[in-house]
């Protein structure tokens, strides 16, 4: 069995991790301070849960218009230059008067940006390593994810403390910069994975493919819509504990970091399988408490624990990848991630409405209790789904 170990002596794999996971770092720094500061200067749950997840429902379009140049792009000259121009975003909101609106425009269209780096991202993966370490380098990377969040979380609610909310976004601007000459010096450049000119005639053909299948159809909505609900009771953790908020975003992050770990480094393909049901729902049973309004040391641990379910995406994304032609898989991985997202903002922009009508704690209950339907409705269709993937895998 393969071993992070023997993952990061991979000089391309190390440079690949590492630049994703500062660039983690800074928009996590950022989106916390902003949050924070949009609930401070209006008092309302549905922004600050646009301000925290909201810029992710913009996604989407690059799915749908450019994410074909995913596989039709160099990709580390690809990666440069969505790294620039995610530092740039960061280094104008750190500089420029800004209110809320204008921050979160900024937020939209550097979000927009991102979801085409997401596909040149997971397609590079796929060609960095093998076809059966995809998992664990998968595992590995959303690792870098969880840890990444836990530091930006608690790095950004100390930094907001002692420092103005452009130093802050300063803060996070070195961090996103300092990624770039980590990917160009670490990884080499690869010919594209296709000869089609990239646009959205191109992009809507490949998505076409992909929409075809029922299985992966439906594997695209079992890794959007379970999670995509659960995000949003995470998007209500700042009007639910205020200041506080760090500690439940931190052991959040901390859980899936757990998850992450533990499926994809001990687990077989066929137990990451078994064990995809329980991790879904899983995701979502702790959160039902919260309609009960726990105090922080109780909301913190049942949060840590739900969270470890997001490990279930692991079993999915290597369905996903086995039911993929080699040609479009920048394309269908940076969809699934670009979807995925706006799904969890779009989770984010209902739990904050739901508060605003109710209460958080009762909005996250609430959602939590979707979140277990919907998984309850997908079990058989994805159950068949991973039988059609096992050829394929093998």
């Amino acid at each position: 069995m393969t071993t992070y170990r023997q993952l990061f002596a991979d000089r391309e794999f190390r440079a690949l991790w590492t630049s994703s996971a500062l660039s983690v770092a800074a928009s996590t720094t950022a989106s916390l301070a902003l949050a924070v500061v949009v609930h401070e200067r209006t008092g309302s749950a549905l922004l600050s849960a646009v301000a925290l997840f909201g810029p992710s429902t913009v996604q989407v379009l690059g799915a749908a218009t450019l994410m074909s140049a995913a596989d039709a792009s160099a990709p580390r000259r690809a990666l440069t230059v969505v790294g620039v121009l995610s530092t740039a975003g960061l280094v104008l909101q750190a500089a420029l008067p800004l209110g809320t609106a204008g921050r979160l425009a900024l937020l939209l269209g550097g979000a927009y940006v991102l979801s085409l780096g997401s596909g040149v991202r997971w397609g590079l993966l796929s060609e960095v390593v093998p076809a059966e370490r995809f998992a664990l380098a998968r595992s590995a990377m959303n690792v870098a994810v969880g840890a990444c969040q836990i530091v930006g979380f608690a790095t950004g609610g100390v930094l907001l403390g002692l420092l103005t909310t452009a130093q802050v976004f300063a803060v996070a601007a070195a961090l996103s910069a300092v990624a770039v000459p980590v990917l160009r010096s670490g990884v080499r450049e690869r010919a594209p994975r296709r000869t089609a000119r990239p646009g959205v005639r191109e992009t809507a053909r490949g998505n076409r493919l992909v929409l075809a299948r029922r299985d992966t159809r439906v594997l695209l909505l079992a890794l959007c819509l379970p999670n995509g609900l659960v995000v949003g009771c995470e998007a209500l953790f700042v009007p639910y504990a205020g200041d506080a908020a760090g500690w439940l975003l931190a052991a959040a992050a901390a859980g899936m970091l757990t998850g992450d770990l533990v499926v994809g480094r001990f687990l077989t393909a066929a137990g990451r399988r078994r064990a995809s049901t329980p991790l879904r729902f899983l995701l979502a049973a702790p959160f039902v408490p919260f309609l009960l309004q726990p105090g922080l040391p109780v909301a913190v641990l049942l949060a840590a624990v739900a969270c470890v379910g997001y490990a279930a995406s692991l079993a999915q994304q290597e369905q996903l990848l086995a039911l993929t032609p080699a040609p479009v898989r920048g394309q269908v991985l940076g969809a699934e991630s670009s979807t995925r997202t706006t799904c969890q903002g779009l989770g984010a922009v209902l739990a904050g409405a739901l508060a605003d009508l109710a209460s958080p704690a009762v909005a996250i209950g609430l959602l939590a209790l979707g979140s277990l339907l919907a998984s309850a409705v997908l079990t058989r269709p994805l159950a068949r789904a991973a039988a059609a993937a096992a050829p394929a895998r093998a």
